[in-house]
This record gives structure tokens, sequence and C-alpha cells, in this order.
């Protein structure tokens, strides 16, 4: 199964990136994923469901330490042929 999450971390700052979303990026994109998509307002990632899970799962405990104080995030079942 391949699954795709899509996720943002709060709170916002559009003169410097916080500590929070500089962590989100380093977290996700050294996560063993197949496509990494990181922008200003909303991050995405796809790969292997175990892949998946291990990264969300980091992304929440190190975002969270890092002084988050939201994190949203969306995860989708990625069918065949939706790449």
């Amino acid at each position: 199964m391949r699954l795709r999450v899509e996720f943002t971390t709060e709170p916002f700052d559009l003169d410097e990136a916080p500590a929070h979303a500089l962590v989100a990026r380093e977290v996700i994109e050294s996560a063993a994923l197949d496509a990494v998509d990181v922008g200003p307002f909303g991050n995405t990632a796809e790969g292997r469901a175990d892949a998946v899970l291990t990264a969300v799962d980091a992304l929440l405990r190190r975002t969270l330490e890092a002084g988050a104080t939201r994190v949203s995030l969306q995860v989708n079942v990625v069918a065949e042929g939706d790449r």
C-alpha cells in the first residue's frame, strides 16, 4: 500500500521559518519516501505505507518538541495510477 501525507505546522512566521518548520523539513527530506514537496504553506510526501507512517511518527514527535503548537495532517491511500 502507498500513502500520501499532507501536513502543516504552526505557528506560522512569514519573516523567518520557525524551528518546528525546519525540523519538519529535515524529517520529511531524510525519510525513505518517494516523493516530497516542501513549501511555505503546505507539505506533501508519498511512499510505502510503513515509510510514511514512520515519518509521520517522527514528524509529530520532533515538531512538537521544537515548538509547534499545532500540526495538521491528512493521510490518503494512493490508488494505483494516481502517482
